[in-house]
């Protein structure tokens, strides 16, 4: 196999779709502004090596038709990032994987497999993986359990390492913090590379798990140790948490914790302040603040007894992706699942509520119009764009339309005709004239009411370059009269002809 064939092995995902991405303006802290956008054709050798050659860079959709993925990745926009130390954390935890430099500065850390695993048992692990590093708030591909094929739904891509492998700034990044060359990042693949099930029993923390029953920001702070800093933030989520744990000792194991975990403890009269805050009423706990942020696991705290719940909080959303067609047709990753939503249901957070109750069968917490419109502005910077054939939007279904009335009718053999409705075409000037009125009436005749007169008049005049295409056109009856008409104009479309196929065998020739 080619260098180009085996990464194109490793990365293989969506089988009918790959993901482009251009850059069109850089941003401060490394990253950039860039369209990303959805090919609908699958990535092929030649592709992938334009992509290793730097001239058209690629990305893979991870999530198959099947709902498989045969890799996955972690990735954290952190800047800046030190990569070493990130390896060193997953080496201690023996994690297989591979960590890049992501195209933005921050890291993409890899996944393969032997075999297709699951795409939600893939993202389950993940999620524990990522908030034992401390990085709870990044994005996992595939970012999906399930994509919606049948509604157009491609899922999200990554965009691959070794853009440019002979100078590239993606490369993978080896524990002394050197880039490693395209054929290394293969062995190292290889290397990495585990079945299925033996990723699924990765012992995340350890082999002994010293608090099953805690929720995983506070297991995972407890393991890892609470720093100056953030000891007073992370003392009241313990202390909310421990209430509802065992409200009878609640107090003296949070002054346990602060003792062993704390580094150093709080002093005891911080301890008791916070307890005393803690007992006034029933808290929510503290999900979007740091340290707990971080060290989040959702989809598993909403499992557990003394978890958040499956009900009310609000459940992680992103990768916003948008079907091209006329009307837009959006899709939303809520908590790894595919959301389907039109435009009205995606700007209104009422009507978001609604979509989930129908669609994924619980109940979110209804955002605030200001909270919801800016997280909507974030997704949309990186909005993944699907293209989808001329004849799904507006613009493709009126040319279609006004093609079938032009060729498709009755056709006028006159000027004079015009004025019974029909279009009449000039083979001499190869235009095709018509009433803008009887127009109208054929699209309403086919139900197509998504143009206004003053839009149809607009594409009309984009079909003639911009140019005002419509005047008088004088014809002489059929009595001898001269008679003026005001037409609307556009080139003559071409007929279809259908010429059947003959074969003759020799044989058969009369002559």
């Amino acid at each position: 196999m080619t260098l180009a064939e085996r990464f194109m092995a490793a990365f293989a995902g969506f089988g009918a779709a790959h993901g482009r991405t251009d850059i069109s303006e850089e941003r401060r802290a490394g990253k950039t502004k860039a369209k990303s956008y959805v090919v609908r054709s699958a990535l092929t050798v030649e592709l992938v090596q334009s992509h290793l050659d730097g001239k058209t860079g690629v990305g893979s959709i991870p999530i198959n038709e099947d709902n498989r993925c045969k890799f996955g990745a972690l990735d954290i926009d952190v800047y800046p990032l030190d990569h070493v130390f990130l390896i060193k954390q997953l080496a201690e935890n023996n994690v297989p994987c591979i960590v890049c430099r992501s195209k933005s500065g921050g890291a993409h850390v890899f996944f393969f497999f032997k075999e297709w695993m699951n795409a939600g048992e893939f993202r389950d692990k993940a999620a524990e993986i990522a908030a034992l590093l401390g990085h709870g708030k990044c994005e996992i591909f595939p970012k999906q359990e399930q994509v919606l094929v049948e509604r157009g739904a491609d899922g999200n891509f990554i965009n691959l390492p070794y853009f440019d492998s002979e100078q590239t700034m993606r490369p993978a990044i080896l524990p002394d913090g050197d880039g490693a060359t395209l054929e290394a990042f293969l062995d190292m693949v290889d290397k990495v590379s585990v079945d299925p099930e033996e990723f699924r029993k990765l012992p995340i923390g350890g082999e002994v798990d010293l608090y099953p029953d805690y929720i995983p920001c506070v297991r995972s702070k407890l393991m890892l140790g609470v720093g100056e800093g953030e000891r007073n933030k992370f003392a009241f989520q313990l202390g909310i948490f421990l209430k509802k744990y065992d409200e009878v000792n609640w107090k003296s194991l949070l002054e346990q914790h602060n003792a062993k975990d704390f580094k150093p403890p709080l002093p005891a009269s911080e301890i008791v302040t916070i307890q005393n805050q803690v007992e006034k009423k029933e808290w929510g706990y503290l999900c979007a603040e740091e340290p707990m942020a971080s060290y989040c696991n959702k989809n598993i705290c909403r499992t557990m007894k003394f978890g958040i719940g499956s009900g009310g909080a609000m459940p992680t959303i992103s990768g916003l992706s948008v079907v091209m067609s006329e009307p837009r047709l959006w899709f939303l990753d809520i908590d790894g699942r595919r959301l389907e939503l039109i435009t009205d249901e995606l700007q209104n957070p009422r009507l978001f509520q609604r979509s989930c109750m129908e669609q994924l069968n619980f109940m979110p917490e209804r955002a605030k119009d200001a909270d919801w419109q800016c997280l909507i502005n974030s997704l949309m910077d990186n909005c993944n764009q699907i293209e989808v054939p001329e004849e799904l939007t507006y613009k493709g279904q009126f040319l279609e339309l006004l093609d079938s009335y032009c060729n498709g009718r009755v056709q006028a053999q006159t000027v004079e005709e015009i004025m019974l409705g029909k279009p009449y075409t000039d083979a001499e000037e190869q235009l095709t004239y018509f009433r803008l009125d009887s127009l109208m009436e054929f699209m309403r005749q086919k139900k197509f009411d998504s143009y206004t007169r003053a839009q149809v008049q607009e594409r009309i005049k984009e079909m003639n370059e911009g140019s005002e295409a419509h005047g008088v056109k004088r014809f002489k009856t059929s009595s001898g009269k001269w008679k003026s008409v005001r037409v609307w104009w556009v080139p003559e479309f071409a007929a279809e002809v259908v010429t059947p196929e003959v074969n003759i065998e020799a044989s058969e020739v009369p002559f």
